[in-house]
């Protein structure tokens, strides 16, 4: 991937894809929770109970389930996203979405230097979300998961972070704006000094709040970032 210098007094938006992108309503978060059930319980040889257990502990403790199975069971990641994220019907699912669109459209590009794709999903899953909201020619490139390489690394993880910086040509973290669905993805990258943190909340505000902003919809963004967008 080509590194880009970065502009002096821009920033960088880094957006996640999965549940960020589009809403978790739009049932793609359960659909790939039955497919990651469904691989725990026939691949590791579980019970439903068993299964679902365990998927929620790697999560819980890796921030990707997929990690878990890699580290403690040998898992092929490149035939997991085969049989979980890849074989997602995600046609049937996920439209165009043109107020999407006209949103990231409308950022100020005196202000803005690119928007960028940061996510725990597999490339091939990432680039087809994207294309499939109408959006992928709006970013300038894609932080993602690999998951062919050993170890896999994910965000919370320090590396990954560094890496999405490096790849986007930022190095100045300060320059970033991060928004993320999850609450320790959020709280990583405010440790390490990404300037503006936005937690998507879609389903509700925490009481406890994570980040700089917490927001239950994108369409949000220039209400607490007015200065990035067109006047």
């Amino acid at each position: 991937m080509t590194v880009v210098e970065e502009t002096e007094d821009k920033v960088v938006i880094f957006f996640d894809i999965d549940n960020t992108l589009y809403s978790k309503g739009a049932g793609v978060h359960d659909l790939m929770q039955e497919y990651i059930h469904r691989y725990f319980v026939t691949h590791l040889d579980l019970d439903d109970e068993s299964a679902e257990q365990l998927h929620q502990h790697y999560y819980r403790d890796f921030g990707l389930a997929l990690e878990g199975l890699v580290r403690f069971h040998q898992v092929d990641a490149l035939e997991y996203n085969k049989e979980v994220d890849d074989a997602l019907p995600l046609p049937d699912i996920l439209k165009r979405d043109q107020r999407l669109r006209d949103l990231l459209q409308s950022f100020d590009s005196s202000k803005v230097e690119k928007l960028w794709l940061f996510t725990n999903a597999y490339k091939t899953h990432g680039k087809r979300v994207v294309r499939l909201l109408g959006i992928d020619d709006l970013f300038a490139g894609i932080t993602y998961c690999d998951y062919s390489q050993r170890p896999l690394l994910c965000k919370p993880m320090k590396p990954v972070f560094d890496r999405a910086l490096k790849e986007a040509g930022v190095t100045d973290p300060s320059k970033c704006v991060f928004v993320d669905d999850s609450a320790l993805n959020i709280k990583a990258a405010k440790n390490l000094g990404w300037g503006t943190t936005v937690l998507f909340a879609e389903e509700g505000i925490p009481e406890n709040p994570v980040g700089d902003f917490q927001i239950q919809s994108l369409h949000e963004l220039p209400n607490i970032l007015p200065h990035l967008f067109k006047a």
